[in-house]
């Protein structure tokens, strides 16, 4: 790879950059970064040895890759401020939620685009992103998949429209589980723990369960199994769960933020 730009520069561009750095598919004088709030790039600058820019058109005409990591209600105008300026062998990455790559091309009707659907812990490395594009080449594919393979894994789909699924599987997919955390804390905390405590405890279980599911040959199905006992403690929260039909209830969420995400896109 030669050189790539990061139009944006906010906590998921910093995640990205970070971790391309770390991993060395960059060195860190490869990376442009532009953001109209100077301070950000000029922090970037200073934690990665990044080249700082101060505009787009300086950006655009210094690198290969662009990553257009704005956010959907400014996407328009970042697109109107770089298409006089990309020329037609530069890649362009989206991972602005919602902008197709259709509306992508409308503006940059010469170039490869790639429209990415990352998650938070990309934060912290942990991050899972699905890629799409229907003019990519392989290597121009596999180039970008290796970007997001510093900070998690990542996946290609066939099919834009899955982007949508993506979305609500891994995109909005954390909430899902903070959201359980939020309330195994609350119940804990009912029956008599302390916050810290209880906090401490979910945590602690949800890491050591997601590690444990990440690192096992067994499906998630086989390692509940593992863990409940008939007749015990485990099989009467599970009854419980079942009771209350969380299979279609998470169904039912995933579907809401899948239709939510094509509302989104239209």
């Amino acid at each position: 790879m030669s050189k790539i730009g990061f139009i944006g520069a906010g906590n998921m561009a910093t995640a990205i950059i970070g971790g391309i750095i770390e991993a060395k598919v960059f060195a860190a004088g490869k990376v442009f970064v532009y953001d109209i709030l100077h301070e950000k790039v000029a922090d970037l600058h200073k934690q990665f040895g990044v080249k700082a820019t101060d505009s787009v058109k300086e950006l655009v005409e210094s690198v290969d890759t662009i990553v257009l990591s704005v956010k959907p209600q400014t996407f328009v105008d970042v697109l109107e401020g770089i298409k006089d300026h990309v020329n037609k062998d530069q890649t362009i990455i989206s991972i602005a939620a919602g902008i197709t790559t259709e509306r992508i091309a409308k503006f940059l009707p010469h170039n490869t685009i790639i429209r990415v659907m990352p998650n938070t812990p990309a934060l912290v490395g942990e991050g899972a992103a699905a890629l799409y594009s229907g003019n990519a080449s392989i290597i121009a594919m596999d180039s970008a998949v290796q970007i997001f393979e510093a900070v998690g894994i990542a996946v290609v789909v066939d099919d834009e429209g899955l982007i949508d699924t993506v979305t609500a599987v891994s995109g909005s997919g954390p909430a899902y589980y903070f959201l359980m955390m939020e309330a195994m804390i609350a119940a804990g905390i009912k029956l008599g723990l302390d916050e810290d405590t209880a906090k401490k405890l979910v945590l602690q279980t949800a890491k050591g369960a997601a590690v444990l599911a990440c690192n096992s040959d067994d499906q998630p199905a086989e390692l509940r199994r593992k863990v409940t006992s008939p007749g015990g403690t485990t099989a009467a929260a599970i009854k419980a769960f079942e009771d209350g039909n969380i299979d279609e209830l998470v169904e039912k969420a995933l579907t809401a933020a899948r239709n939510r995400s094509v509302e989104l896109s239209g």
